[in-house]
């Protein structure tokens, strides 16, 4: 169980990672925070800036989740990305990944919330220091759905722009 856990880890936190790093600082083909500032900006976000801020912050975080250290902390900055992304891009897609759907992003998120409720395995940073036993189960896993979802909801309900809003409900 231990090294599916880690492969789980590794590979879920490290595509967070490079995902959160084109964010932040335009590596991997990604357009920085400027550029990501622009795509929240057109999706109605008030304070486009910081927001690209905290969502490539959230999902750099992805090195925490692969290395297991303060994993339902990792666990959380990816389920409330991934939830805000399934609901302002993903949702009027569908569920499949190749039409835009929400299949990729609710993976992602079901991956963290999972790995929050299960540990982060032997090899972790978290058994290193002894914290695995106290920062895992199944009510950290609960934790963080139902953080991840107020968060996502209040960020969407008071960060977005009403007409934004008004409009992504018609499509």
């Amino acid at each position: 169980m231990s090294y599916g856990l880690l492969l789980l880890r590794v590979v879920v936190g490290g595509t967070m990672f490079s995902h959160g790093a084109q964010k932040l600082f335009g590596w991997f083909g990604g357009p920085g925070l400027r550029g990501t500032a622009g795509f929240f900006e057109s999706l109605g976000w008030r304070l486009p800036l910081a927001l690209a801020f905290l969502a490539g912050l959230a999902e750099t975080s992805g090195v925490a989740f692969a290395l297991g250290l303060l994993t339902p902390l990792a666990a959380l900055g990816i389920a409330v990305v991934m939830l805000n992304a399934i609901f302002v891009v993903h949702w009027r897609n569908g569920f499949f990944n190749s039409n835009g759907g929400v299949e990729f992003p609710l993976t992602l998120a079901t991956v963290a919330v999972a790995v929050a409720a299960t540990g982060p395995g032997r090899f972790s940073i978290d058994r290193l220091i002894g914290w695995d036993d106290n920062i895992s189960g199944v009510w950290w896993g609960v934790g963080v759905v139902v953080v991840a979802a107020a968060i996502s909801f209040v960020t969407q309900t008071v960060g977005r722009r009403r007409a934004a809003m008004t409009e992504a409900a018609a499509t």
